[in-house]
């Protein structure tokens, strides 16, 4: 459901990256989202896990599932720039939470560090921020291909090795400069 009230509330949606990093969900003013699949990548008993635990049952955390149409979407996204196959379950269900926030009238910034789901997301134009790195700097579509007998993949292609000699397939950047950002 959209919003309908003209001022756009800032909401963090928070990657299992940010909790690794040392993110403190206690420590900002903004409304934090994350989906159920991220308190799975935990480890039991660790210090992360504990912080969220806390800031869930405070409610400074919301968890939340993306509804399918965007989850659909994301998918599509990084199926088209080549990033699909790099990404988790979760880190494709943090871009679809973002997109459906962002379509709920929400301004929306992913903290990762994940450059995958950076690269998503400034493909989608969703914001993004880092904790422990620079961030990506451009927007790449990646060409799947065998570094043995330098076939190349389609991006959609399903399995990691290759099918004609059996190594293992490699990724690079294109060159196009058309997706550089800004």
């Amino acid at each position: 459901m959209a919003r309908t009230d003209k001022t756009s509330k800032n909401v963090l949606v928070l990657d299992t990256s940010a909790f690794v990093a040392g993110f403190d969900p206690f420590s900002v003013k903004e409304e934090q989202y994350i989906t159920p699949m991220v308190r799975e990548e935990f480890f039991k008993g660790s210090l992360s896990l504990t912080r969220l635990k806390t800031a869930i049952e405070s409610g400074r955390i919301k968890v939340r599932s993306p509804e399918k149409e965007f989850l659909e979407a994301v998918k599509k996204t990084a199926t088209i720039i080549g990033d699909k196959h790099v990404l988790s379950e979760t880190d494709l269900q943090i871009l679809a939470l973002a997109l459906n926030l962002k379509a709920d009238g929400f301004d929306i910034v992913i903290v990762t560090d994940d450059y995958s789901i950076q690269n998503v997301a400034s493909k989608m134009g969703i914001q993004f921020s880092s904790l422990t790195t620079f961030g990506i700097r451009h927007v790449f579509e990646w060409v799947r291909y065998c570094p043995a007998c330098h076939k190349k993949f389609p991006k959609d292609y399903k399995f990691k090795n290759c099918d004609a000699c059996n190594t293992e397939l490699k990724r690079k950047p294109t060159l196009d400069s058309k997706n550089y950002r800004g």
